[in-house]
């Protein structure tokens, strides 16, 4: 069953890669079929089997030799390993379904903002639509809980709105929406989590490809890549951090 479900996460991976490729530049991720982006030939069935066509064609088209980006198997490994993880955690239930919709869209934004520096609208709004329909609406008689996603929404969203008018634009409006979107989806708790491990994977990943010249420092770094980081973290080990930070503390 576990291998099952990591071959789910591989083939809705390379589903991924069609919607990071074509959502910034408008167009359908529908129509047309897959096709190679630089001879445009449409590609076969089994020149679309995640991992193994890219091993086995060596990372080149098979019919124009053209190079092939590694983001098309990294995406689809990164999708299929976060499937198996979810699995493991949550079983085949309700919130293994939930948090794979969440993830598979994080994996697109992650896409989306490191090559393109934007998060486009209308994923942060079905990130919310998803959160409305898991979280607010089977909780509609539980007005604290219901509470506790307003709160995050709204701490989130003004937060990072402070944090881009004092940096002068650091941060996009994008992120900003992300971050309130989550707010909703995890409550005041874990999106304050969230902030906090996004900064501090920002910093100190931020010093890594500096260092090794992955980028310049005049070059431009997407924040989002570390927004969903935190969150996928927050996923696994949200409760274990913030338990063990409270008992640490002694908070109540």
């Amino acid at each position: 069953m576990h291998l099952l479900i990591f071959i789910f996460g591989l083939l809705i991976g390379s589903f991924l890669n069609v919607c990071i490729c074509r959502i910034p530049e408008e167009k359908s991720i529908a129509y047309p079929t897959s096709h190679c982006t630089k001879c445009r030939f449409h590609l076969k069935p089994m020149d679309l089997i995640p991992i193994f066509s890219f091993i086995a064609y060596r990372g080149r088209c098979k019919y124009c030799s053209g190079k092939i980006s590694p983001q098309y198997p990294l995406v689809e490994i990164m999708n299929g390993i976060l499937y198996l993880l979810l699995f493991i955690k949550f079983g085949f239930s309700i919130e293994f379904l939930q948090y794979a919709l969440l993830s598979s869209l994080l994996v697109i934004i992650f896409g989306i903002d490191y090559s393109h520096q934007i998060i486009p609208d209308g994923l942060n709004k079905l990130i919310l639509v998803l959160g409305i329909l898991f979280h607010a609406l089977p909780n509609f008689n539980s007005p604290n809980i219901l509470l506790n996603n307003v709160l995050g929404f709204f701490v989130a969203g003004v937060l990072f709105l402070i944090i881009a008018v004092v940096t002068k634009g650091a941060m996009g409006g994008g992120d900003i929406k992300l971050m309130a979107v989550l707010g909703f989806w995890f409550g005041l708790k874990e999106v304050i989590l969230i902030t906090f491990l996004s900064f501090l994977l920002g910093g100190v990943l931020s010093v890594i490809i500096l260092s090794f010249k992955i980028k310049e420092r005049e070059d431009f770094i997407p924040f989002g890549p570390f927004i969903v980081m935190a969150t996928i973290i927050t996923i696994f080990y949200g409760n274990i951090i913030t338990n063990w930070y409270i008992s640490t503390f002694h908070l109540y």
